[in-house]
């Protein structure tokens, strides 16, 4: 079975608001190639898959809670 549901897309507002950032970081991240980015219409106004905010998000929970320092107490050294 194909599934043919389109993921609904964002604006840069929207992707602002959802990764708490300032939406000059996102247009910054978009031309760094950071966020994946869809251009439309003839003004070329981004807009962003939601699935791919979802797996920067992912990513991003991923790498911080990797880099998150370690806490050594008497139960972790034995």
């Amino acid at each position: 079975m194909v599934n043919n549901e389109i993921s609904p897309m964002l604006t840069t507002s929207d992707v602002a608001r959802l990764l708490s950032v300032h939406i000059n970081t996102v247009r910054r991240w978009s031309n760094q190639g950071i966020l994946t980015t869809y251009r439309i219409g003839s003004r070329g106004d981004r807009r962003f898959d939601q699935k791919d905010i979802e797996r920067f998000l992912y990513q991003k929970v991923k790498t911080e809670q990797a880099n998150e320092p370690v806490i050594l107490t008497e139960q972790t050294l034995c």
